[in-house]
């Protein structure tokens, strides 16, 4: 490529087919936002019933949009999903790995029942998602497969023994597999979140000790808000991205050089 042949179209998502994972709450719906308004469609597999009003910015963005209601963790759904996105849209071309669980819990209390459904949302379902993504886009020799890890891929923090363990393992999936794909034009990293201002962290903001712990951690000074992900995640979606592979892209306003 020519350096004049760049020009704002490698960010655009026009006539992607994208799947997000959770997408309709929280972050997760931040990130279907994000990729609709960059023109792709989405397609969004939940366990968490749609409500009325959640999606209509994905839906005013003139895109195709489909909810699916499943539960990932079941053994046959990952496939299901990627065949339901091949069907109705043609293609797989950005998987998003955002459907997360935290239980906190101290050691000595945090249960293997508990720790067996961490991983089985955080990690496993991910993998099984990308495993039947990967089939179809060896293939098509494109794709985007960009992982929601967390601060916790590279910390460890008390109460969330499995939460953290999870997220490491989503941080090295993501290497493995760009290590293996990347020969296909496939593109696999990962967006690491820092503390963000949703319905999650509510309770720490409202306690004035613990907010304010916080934000003396961030040289930003501030939470996140959800628009605050959203380049990182158009960015890595598109063509713009095409030779940024294993990465984990932190968007904490600074948190880790604290």
């Amino acid at each position: 490529m020519a350096l004049q042949d760049f020009t704002m179209d490698y960010f655009s998502l026009a006539g992607k087919n994208a799947i997000v994972t959770g997408g309709n709450t929280g972050l997760g719906l931040a990130f279907a936002t994000a990729l609709a308004q960059a023109g792709a469609n989405i397609l969004v597999p939940s366990i968490v019933p749609e409500q009325a009003g959640d999606c209509d910015l994905i839906e005013d963005a003139g895109v195709a949009y489909q909810h699916m209601a499943v539960d990932i963790t079941e053994p046959e759904a990952p496939a299901s999903v990627i065949k339901h996105c091949v069907d109705h849209y043609g293609s797989v071309d950005i998987l998003v790995n955002c459907a997360g669980i935290s239980l906190l819990k101290k050691v000595k209390k945090f249960t293997r029942a508990e720790w067996d459904k961490m991983l089985s949302v955080n990690l496993t379902a991910a993998f099984e998602l990308s495993h039947h993504a990967a089939k179809v886009m060896i293939p098509q020799r494109s794709g985007k497969i960009i992982n929601i890890c967390s601060l916790f891929s590279f910390l460890g923090g008390q109460g969330s023994p499995a939460y953290a363990a999870t997220k490491h393992g989503l941080a090295g999936f993501t290497k493995a597999y760009c290590d293996e794909l990347a020969r296909y034009n496939i593109q696999v990293n990962g967006i690491a979140p820092g503390y963000y201002a949703t319905e999650l962290t509510r309770a720490t903001r409202d306690d004035p000790d613990s907010n304010q712990r916080v934000l003396d951690h961030i040289p930003a000074g501030r939470w996140g808000e959800a628009e605050d992900l959203m380049g990182a995640m158009v960015f890595l979606a598109s063509r713009a991205s095409d030779y940024v592979n294993g990465h984990i892209l932190t968007v904490d306003g600074g948190y880790l050089v604290r």
